[in-house]
C-alpha cells in the first residue's frame, strides 16, 4: 500500500470552475457532469478553492463563486502515498483532494473511490514489472511501460472462458469507478490482453469503447507465446470467450458441496 502513489490512481481529466463564474454556472456543471463539486481555479490556473453542491444551498444564482467557495483547501502531491491520502480523506471528511504541482497548478484529483480502488486492486505496478521481466528473460527484448486507455474491440484475448458471477462483480466495479486497469501488451498492430478478461467483457456489455490499462509496449514484430496459445484456442476477439454460468465456478461448486454435507 505504501508503494502506491496518488499519481497512479488520481483522475487526470478534471472538470473545474473559474473563480469569476457564478453559482448558476456551477449548478449547470453539476447537472451536466453529475459531479457534486469542483476545484476552483484563477486566471493563472492556480487552485484557489473548492465548491460543492451544499455550498450553493440558499445562494442566489448570480452570486460569484469566489464569494461562496471554500478557501480552506487541502491538496495532495502526486508523489504522496495513497495511504497518506486515505488518512487525509477519511479523517477530514473531504471526499476529493485536488492534486497540484509545486506551482499550485491543478494536475488531477483523487477521491475516496480512488482510495478504495487502490486497496482492492490486485493489478499493482509490481505485478506489471514482474511480467515485463519475464518478457525480457524469455525473448531478450526491452519493453517499455505506459498508462492509458485501450480500444476494447481491438483486444486479443488469451483466456478462453470467464465466469458469470465474477463478471457481475466487475460490472458493478466499473459502474462505481472501482475497476482495476487491464494489463495489455501492445505490439505492432495488436493489443494482447494479458490480465483483465472479466473487466473487458464487463466494459463491453456496458457499451464502453475504451478501458484503462497498463500498456506494455513491445516494438519487435514477432509472435509471443500467449498469441500462439490464443490462436490454438481460436480466440480472435472478446466475443470468442465463453461465459460460464456462475454455478459452474469451481469455488461455488465446492461451497455448495460443503453446505449439502453439513
Amino acid at each position: 500500500m505504501d508503494k502506491k502513489r496518488v499519481k497512479d490512481y488520481m483522475t487526470y481529466d478534471v472538470v473545474t470552475v473559474g473563480a469569476n463564474e457564478t453559482a448558476k454556472d456551477v449548478i449547470d456543471k453539476i447537472q451536466k457532469t453529475r459531479h457534486d463539486g469542483f476545484p476552483v481555479i484563477n486566471d493563472k490556473k492556480e487552485v484557489v478553492g473548492y465548491i460543492s453542491a451544499r455550498d450553493l444551498l440558499t445562494i442566489h444564482p448570480g452570486t460569484p463563486v469566489e464569494r461562496v467557495m471554500s478557501r480552506h483547501l487541502i491538496v495532495a502531491d502526486p508523489e504522496m502515498s495513497v495511504n497518506d491520502a486515505a488518512r487525509v480523506i477519511f479523517r477530514s471528511g473531504i471526499q476529493k483532494l485536488p492534486v497540484v504541482d509545486e506551482n499550485n497548478h491543478l494536475i488531477g484529483i483523487i477521491s475516496n473511490a480512488d482510495v478504495i480502488r487502490s486497496q482492492i486492486e490486485h493489478v499493482s505496478p509490481e505485478k506489471v514489472y514482474n511480467f515485463m521481466d519475464t518478457l525480457r528473460r524469455l525473448h531478450g527484448i526491452e519493453p517499455t511501460l505506459s498508462r492509458g486507455f485501450v480500444p476494447i474491440d481491438q483486444l486479443l484475448p488469451t483466456q478462453a472462458k470467464i465466469y458469470e458471477d465474477e463478471l457481475e462483480g466487475r460490472i458493478y466495479e466499473i459502474k462505481k469507478g472501482l475497476a482495476e486497469p487491464l494489463i495489455v501488451v501492445k505490439r505492432p498492430g495488436r493489443y494482447i490482453l494479458v490480465d483483465g478478461h472479466h473487466r473487458a467483457i464487463a466494459a463491453k456489455r456496458l457499451g464502453y469503447k475504451t478501458l484503462d490499462a497498463y500498456i506494455i509496449n513491445v516494438t519487435e514484430n514477432f509472435e509471443l507465446g500467449m498469441e500462439r496459445t490464443a490462436h490454438a484456442q481460436n480466440l480472435r476477439t472478446l466475443d470468442d470467450i465463453k461465459v460460464m454460468d456462475y454455478a459452474r465456478h469451481p469455488l461455488v461448486a465446492i461451497t455448495h458441496r460443503l453446505v449439502r454435507q453439513s
